[in-house]
């Protein structure tokens, strides 16, 4: 139900002029809103590289650009480090041949793929597991966006439902059963993005959360 009440309440003010902001930066809608601004476009301020191969990520032209061996770029802003219920956006762009992701409900580690759900990023890289599948637990096998264009990114979750959006349509709908074991499941915690490897190229901005009750 809370799920149902915020996608009408999101619905409604979409319909509403907003204010744009410039590039990783919040409009004064957002701020009124409750959003919460992850990244500046300058620096890793408010994120923390594990130690696995940090320098597969870095940040070009006020986006964070993952590009090399595995590795993982955890939030560390303590307002989120324990986010449950949210709503999460960023823009994200893939080079041909692209695999990255974005995870959540998890926590910083020195190296590996980490606990949590993860938010498939891939348009035409081989893995059949598209952009808005929630890994291994919700496939969607078509992509929705195109490489090297801009796309906005949605994850929301409230209560044992997952939503994923791509340019404000629905990707799809995960609703978790009681009980699941093992690392990926839902809980609380940050947010990480993921550097999948050497052929891969993912850009990510305006990342932005709103912390929902």
């Amino acid at each position: 139900m809370k799920h149902l009440l915020y996608i009408a309440t999101l619905a409604l003010s979409s319909s509403l002029t907003i204010a744009h902001a410039k590039d990783n930066e919040l409009s004064d809608t957002d701020k009124k809103a409750g959003w919460i601004n992850l990244f500046n476009g300058k620096d890793f301020s408010g994120w923390k590289i594990d130690k696995w191969n940090p320098t597969s990520i870095t940040i070009k032209d006020g986006a964070i650009r993952c590009q090399g061996k595995p590795s993982m770029l955890y939030c560390t802003n303590e307002k989120v480090k324990d986010a449950k219920n949210f709503h999460f956006i960023a823009d994200v762009m893939t080079k041909p041949g692209s695999n990255g992701g974005i995870f959540f409900h998890t926590k910083y580690q020195d190296k590996g793929w980490p606990v949590g759900h993860e938010a498939q990023v891939n348009q035409t890289q081989g893995d059949p597991v598209k952009t808005g599948s929630i890994y291994v637990v919700k496939k969607h096998l078509q992509a929705p966006a195109k490489d090297n264009e801009w796309f906005r990114y949605e994850i929301i979750v409230t209560g044992n439902t997952v939503e994923t959006k791509v340019d404000g349509k629905t990707v799809v709908i995960y609703q978790e059963k009681s009980g699941i074991e093992g690392k990926r499941k839902l809980s609380q915690g940050t947010f990480g993005i993921q550097a999948h490897d050497p052929n891969s190229i993912v850009l990510t901005k305006n990342i932005k959360v709103k912390l929902l009750p």
